[in-house]
């Protein structure tokens, strides 16, 4: 399956994960435009961009790069986390397969963006409960990555509970840039 040909949802009883879509920008306006959850997000490697939103238009304009990304160069996938109880959009989730030439070569890398509401062990626990094993297929990894700095008690909590453990190696970035607070779980054998 070729997830840049056509991107699969997930949906259980709690949670639907799906591709990004122009009509999310104003429930996640809510979302990256609270400058009190920027420090959850991981923004490692973006060229600076810390995806803080002021407006629509800044909201907007981030939905057209993420899609970009998935239909023209085929980088990453951003998939909308839509709260079922709630019936709205309460974040996104990236997933690529990342190439470089240190410990996380052909690593999925995961970065997920909460509203504040959102960034609670329980929920973090059902995203990740619901994407892990599929994402191993789709990006065609055996291990997945993703960055919880220490101030992130609840996610740091989800991801232990998901079986993610924390790595001691660096994520090397562009101009040999190192990002640390990684933590990864591999797919059972």
């Amino acid at each position: 399956m070729d997830i840049f040909e056509k991107c699969p949802t997930l949906e259980n009883d709690k949670l639907i994960i799906r591709l990004i879509e122009d009509r999310d920008a104003d429930e996640l306006l809510s979302v990256y435009g609270d400058k009190f959850v920027l420090p959850f997000f991981n923004s490692d490697n973006c060229n600076g961009s810390n995806f803080y939103c002021r407006n629509m238009e800044d909201m907007a304009n981030t939905i057209k790069y993420w899609l970009m990304e998935y239909h023209d160069y085929r980088g990453f996938v951003r998939f909308s986390v839509i709260d079922k109880r709630l019936g709205r959009v309460v974040g996104t989730i990236e997933m690529f397969n990342r190439k470089a030439d240190d410990y996380y070569n052909q690593c999925g890398i995961l970065r997920l963006d909460l509203a504040a509401s959102h960034e609670k062990t329980a929920f973090i626990h059902d995203v990740l409960a619901l994407v892990t094993e599929p994402f191993y297929d789709w990006f065609a990894c055996q291990k997945i990555a993703t960055k919880a700095a220490v101030y992130a008690v609840d996610r740091i909590e989800a991801l232990r509970e998901a079986g993610f453990v924390r790595s001691e190696e660096p994520v090397i970035g562009k101009h040999g840039r190192a990002y640390y607070d990684y933590w990864v779980v591999e797919k059972a054998r």
